[in-house]
């Protein structure tokens, strides 16, 4: 997208010549030079935090580039506007192309070094030496100003309908050098966001570099109107720093989601936590008790519906425990895995999973799925009486299909449906929410089948 629009524009003042694309405006170029200041001390100030986060050479590189950026447009700029007539055509010009084009080189050299990671006294001790050398070379410029040639011609340029390449030649090379390192940047970083997607910040400085790049092209083309006019060299420049701003804007969306879902996960812990020591061991203790009256003669009937409905009541804390603890991409196969084989140890039998890895699912449908197995498990161990459970995830041309297949003593389902168990109108419930069905077969004597489609 940069490059489609700083080449289309610098193409159309190339190739029309009647095109007025100069307006002598030193109060507006001053503005865009404040405004833009402004965008990248945000992004230099963002990318600080970014740093200490990922401590990684990059980082370092473009906070240094953009804070040398917001330099010349804020304390810079405004600065040298106080200067004497002679000494704004000499100093007034060098200074600022000086630090733009260190900016730029410290930008390209960022495009470079992606992954590079640094400790924190190579930071320090990088961030020291290029401030060092950046305030040696203003000194340097500040102690020659009165040797310094004129950059730039002061007088207003005959037309500004055609290019006019003209100017010192150091002050050319500098504007060359600085397009060349900033286009070279924004070719590298559209290549690594493209290798990593999730930087959305990475995404926005290839467009962006690419526009300021193309600035300084224009300001190659048209060096007489650097210091008082305004063209388009300078609505280019904006448009790069827009493009920054965006990226910053959705840097910062995305870290204020990723800090929710760290507090979201943090509380789902926390409330696993409490359940685990509040109700797993209250039920537990009732398990228990409970076992200690079936040994008794009377009342075994009771006490047998008191230990059905403590295991499904454990089951269902501890299916509550497990979903808070993990994480919501967990992949589908292997958290059906995982809870089945949870409910099959416990009663001491044995599973056999076969799952299909291409099988996708989003957070509410592995849960469901997930819930759904844990109880057809729970119940053809607990009432089914079952030696080996059998679970199959599979694709089909459809959907997919999860099958749980027991070896137990079955049941009648017509009874059970009018019957005061919970346990397959949740799972026809949870099957419908996919949206999916479930499908219940079962013969007595030869186990039971529920089937998943969705």
């Amino acid at each position: 997208m940069g490059w489609a629009v700083g080449a289309a524009c610098t193409a159309t003042i190339l190739g029309t010549p009647y095109l007025r694309f100069g307006y002598h405006s030193p109060e507006l170029h001053l503005v865009l030079d404040s405004v833009d200041a402004c965008i990248a001390t945000l992004l230099a100030y963002l990318l600080v935090g970014r740093l200490r986060r990922t401590q990684q050479l990059q980082d370092l590189l473009l906070v240094v580039g953009l804070s040398l950026l917001a330099l010349v447009g804020l304390g810079v700029a405004l600065s040298l506007h106080r200067l004497a007539e002679p000494t704004q055509q000499t100093l007034g010009v060098w200074l600022p192309v000086t630090l733009r084009t260190l900016a730029s080189l410290l930008i390209a050299v960022a495009a470079v070094v992606p992954g590079r990671k640094l400790t924190g006294r190579q930071i320090r001790r990088g961030a020291v030496t290029v401030a060092a050398a950046a305030l040696g070379g203003l000194a340097l410029l500040w102690l020659a100003k009165d040797i310094l040639p004129v950059a730039v011609t002061a007088t207003p340029p005959a037309s500004a309908q055609r290019v006019v390449i003209d100017g010192h030649p150091a002050f050319l090379a500098a504007q060359a050098l600085s397009a060349a390192c900033l286009l070279y940047a924004s070719l590298r970083f559209a290549r690594q966001s493209g290798e990593r997607g999730e930087d959305v910040l990475l995404r926005w400085l290839g467009p962006g570099c690419a526009l300021l790049g193309f600035a300084r092209v224009n300001y190659l083309l048209f060096p007489s109107l650097y210091s008082g006019w305004l063209y388009t060299g300078d609505l280019l420049r904006t448009a790069g720093y827009a493009c920054l701003l965006v990226g910053a804007a959705r840097e910062i969306t995305g870290y204020w989601a990723r800090q929710a879902d760290v507090a979201v996960v943090e509380d789902r812990r926390r409330l696993a936590r409490e359940l685990h020591d509040g109700v797993v061991q209250e039920l537990s203790w009732i398990k228990s008790e409970a076992r200690v009256l079936s040994r008794g003669v009377e009342g075994g009937a009771t006490v047998k519906s008191i230990l059905d409905a403590s295991d499904r009541a454990l089951d269902e804390a501890r299916a509550a425990v497990d979903a808070l603890g993990r994480d919501t991409d967990e992949p589908l196969g292997y958290a059906l895995h995982r809870s089945a084989r949870d409910v099959a140890e416990r009663h001491d039998a044995r599973v056999v999973v076969e799952l299909d890895d291409a099988v996708l699912a989003d957070q509410h449908q592995r849960h469901a799925l997930t819930r759904i197995v844990r109880e057809a498990v729970g119940n053809a161990l607990r009432h089914g009486g079952a030696d080996c459970v059998r679970i199959t995830l599979e694709a089909t041309t459809t959907g997919a299909r999860l099958v749980v297949q027991d070896d137990g003593r079955g049941f009648d389902v017509e009874a059970a449906a009018y019957g005061n168990g919970y346990g397959l109108t949740s799972m026809r419930e949870r099957a419908q929410r996919l949206p999916g069905a479930c499908f219940v077969t079962s013969t007595q004597g030869s186990g039971t089948t529920i089937e998943v489609v969705w």
